[in-house]
């Protein structure tokens, strides 16, 4: 399913919930005490810890580091007498990518007349082809803004209108539209109109050249240093047509190169820059034009998602599933900041398949296991955008439509209990129900993201489960830490994504307390054990943008 597709069915905020609810008897569903007592701190930092190490050189896609990262995962999976997970017998789906390397340390140069300037790579912008090929060029392509290069019908919003940008390059901003008006896109939340993913997909649609997403920390959620990251070897899945149809060149400048750019052009970029926030904003040729020789190195893997299964105990249900996941993939080895190359990926997302295995162990445990069957899905190349979950989605071990819920760990709470627990898409389907019960039965509550614009939904693995229609629940650490003074959350988190977010400093912490991880683990044990018993499949709420996938899916 191309999720172009859906796009016009995206809405903004949460819906309410429909009449046809889970049953309130499987929502307090006891959990096997066998279970619940499986979970310990001891086992998540023991994972951690193995998963971290030095010695898996930050678990990169393609290097000894997965090698050492999935026969640790398998050797779990056995050691807890979990069948595998894929039908051939193994625990592993082989996942076919190509991993692209710029070698040249381009510089990206723009020209007016006799006028030039030279972008400095890495410094100043960062790009990269996704094309199986040893190199990719722009050749005096010209230049055209085209704001937020959003084309949401529903909205009646088009950035394009008609102008013909193929074979020129894009300037692009990244987010939303930033609208007074909350009835169009998501307000504040982001919606999938604003990640930088679909700003390159856009540029493959109009046949663009090249695609430059103008970075803004602010409305990307994260410094230029995380976009630098992408310097390093990239990976993507390997289409039929080794990906020729996307645009030759995808990449990011800074705002402050943007700002150059613009003034080159004679235009000023914060007049555009609000002219773009009008459904009345149209393309901007900028006059300018662009020249980049891209030289790359390519090597083909099979990369692994590791998959383990717990039978079901019912004949007629067992061939139903319940899909737990997180990514094991972090960014191996690469420049030295403090002193340190090795990215580690503790808390992202080491943290994560701790948390998995812990899982595991719980259903494990039970004396009689759940009616339908538990897949345990540990996915590679998250970190290289989705990879993992992706190939699952469109190339599923198990029917999709026998699926009945995705929930995905992306890191689990390191500083202790929380009052609350955050889920990113809150309202978006009947698996707030479960959680919301479970919550109810630990004195906690669910909110939603406190950082909507950032569109963390669209940035996990989760995400793929939703795109093929699967109800998917993303959630995240709660911020209302029990015992510590207001505020303290949200200073973590901002101390996390500023000094170790996709950093060699992502590293186990000596303040690290994962009491708070097991009252998590508990709610998610909660919520699969009863949805895995439940009479009828979650559903997402009515006027959610997957929910038609799903309904056509299901019907026979």
């Amino acid at each position: 399913m191309n999720f172009r597709q859906v796009l016009p069915l995206l809405i903004a905020g949460a819906c309410s919930a429909p009449a046809d609810t889970p049953a309130a008897s499987m929502l307090s569903l006891p959990v096997p005490a066998e279970a619940v007592a499986a979970i310990d701190t001891a086992t998540i930092m023991r994972h951690i810890r193995v998963l971290s190490h030095d010695s898996l050189m930050g678990r990169q896609p393609g290097t000894a580091g997965e090698d050492k990262a999935v026969r640790y995962i398998e050797s779990e999976y056995k050691a807890l007498g979990l069948a595998p997970g894929n039908t051939d017998g193994t625990y592993i789906q082989k996942v076919p990518l190509v991993g692209i390397t710029v070698k040249n340390s381009p510089t990206l140069t723009f020209r007016k007349g006799s006028t030039s300037k030279a972008l400095k790579w890495r410094d100043d912008y960062v790009a990269w082809t996704k094309r199986v090929s040893p190199g990719a060029s722009l050749d005096s392509s010209e230049l055209v803004f085209v704001g937020y290069g959003v084309e949401a019908p529903e909205f009646n919003w088009d950035d394009f209108k008609g102008v013909d940008v193929a074979g020129k390059t894009i300037v692009v901003l990244v987010n939303d539209p930033p609208l007074a008006d909350t009835s169009k896109f998501g307000g504040p939340r982001m919606t999938y109109y604003g990640r930088w993913t679909y700003k390159y997909e856009q540029g493959q649609k109009h046949k663009a050249a090249g695609v430059l997403i103008v970075h803004e920390t602010e409305r990307a959620g994260y410094p230029f240093g995380v976009v630098q990251g992408k310097t390093a070897e990239q990976f993507d899945l390997i289409t039929p047509d080794r990906n020729i149809t996307r645009s030759s060149v995808e990449g990011w400048i800074t705002l402050d190169q943007a700002r150059s750019l613009f003034t080159m052009a004679g235009q000023n970029f914060d007049s555009l820059k609000a002219r773009a926030a009008t459904p009345e904003f149209k393309p901007v040729p900028l006059g300018v034009t662009a020249h980049l020789r891209i030289e790359n190195t390519l090597r083909m893997i099979d990369s692994r998602n590791v998959v383990a299964k717990l039978e079901g105990s019912d004949a007629k249900l067992k061939d139903e599933y319940v899909v737990y996941s997180a990514h094991w993939d972090h960014f191996g080895v690469g420049e030295k900041i403090n002193g340190d190359s090795i990215y580690n990926g503790a808390y992202d997302n080491a943290s994560g398949v701790a948390g998995l295995l812990n899982l595991a162990k719980a259903f494990k445990a039970m004396k009689t296991p759940p009616k339908r069957s538990i897949l345990f899905v540990a996915l590679t190349a998250e970190e290289q955008g989705l990879l993992g979950s992706q190939y699952y989605a469109v190339t599923p071990i198990y029917p999709l439509a026998k699926t009945l819920a995705n929930i995905n760990m992306d890191e689990i709470v390191q500083w202790g209990p929380t009052k609350d627990l955050t889920v990113v898409g809150l309202g978006n389907s009947e698996l707030d129900d479960y959680a919301r019960a479970a919550a109810d039965e630990q004195g906690r509550v669910l909110k939603p993201d406190a950082e909507p614009e950032k569109g963390f939904y669209y940035r996990s693995d989760h995400f793929n489960f939703a795109k093929v229609g699967v109800p998917a629940f993303y959630p995240e650490g709660g911020i209302d830490f029990i015992g510590k003074p207001e505020g303290f959350g949200r200073k973590k988190r901002d101390e996390y994504t500023e000094q170790d977010y996709h950093k060699p400093q992502d590293e186990i912490k000596p303040d690290w307390d994962m009491t708070g991880a097991v009252k998590d683990l508990d709610l998610f044990l909660a919520m699969g054990y009863r949805i895995a018993n439940a009479a009828k499949f979650p559903e997402w709420r009515a006027g959610n943008e997957f929910k038609a996938i799903r309904d056509k899916s299901l019907t026979p």
